[in-house]
């Protein structure tokens, strides 16, 4: 009887060795330079921001402002926080003479913008008449009594420069 061949087991494959190859030494600057640049494309150079200029009047400020002047108020200042201000695109600072004129401001402004299409306006402070707030979104407004706006100093907070 013929002896049959005996198989041969599958060669191992061979391990890989923990040693490390020596490094190549790099080509020239040049030729790295010439190379990364044909291997990988850079993206395009963005153009500079625009300089930005002081924004516009809008609608809604300028129907504050008419408002305000409407009533009476002393010393309107209007800052502008676009790009410094998450809340708000503006703040308007006023004052009046009293509590009782702070507050028929105050009422007079959120009634005026109710007609003009800005839907109604959350006021706070009106009870007491020494600071009230008028959110009317993109602007924020400050009525004060004279005395209580010089306490707070807003202006002075926002370095828009000393009113007095």
């Amino acid at each position: 009887m013929p002896l049959k061949a005996a198989k041969k087991p599958a060669p191992k494959p061979a391990k890989k060795s923990k040693t490390k190859a020596p490094a190549q030494k790099p080509a020239s600057k040049t030729a790295r330079k010439s190379s990364s640049k044909s291997a990988r494309k850079l993206p395009p150079k963005k153009a500079a921001p625009p300089v930005r200029k002081p924004a516009a009047q809008s609608d809604l400020l300028k129907r504050i402002l008419a408002s305000l002047d409407d009533d009476k108020a002393e010393n309107v200042i209007t800052i502008n926080l676009e790009g410094r201000s998450a809340l708000c695109d503006a703040a308007v600072i006023a004052s009046g003479r009293s509590s009782r004129h702070v507050g028929a401001m105050a009422e007079h402004l959120a009634r005026r913008l109710k007609e003009g299409g800005y839907g109604t306006r959350p006021i706070s402070g009106l009870g007491q008449g020494d600071w009230v707030l008028v959110d009317a979104g993109d602007v924020i407004v400050h009525l004060f009594r004279p005395e209580v706006r010089d306490y707070y100093d807003l202006e002075g907070m926002w370095s828009v420069g000393s009113r007095k």
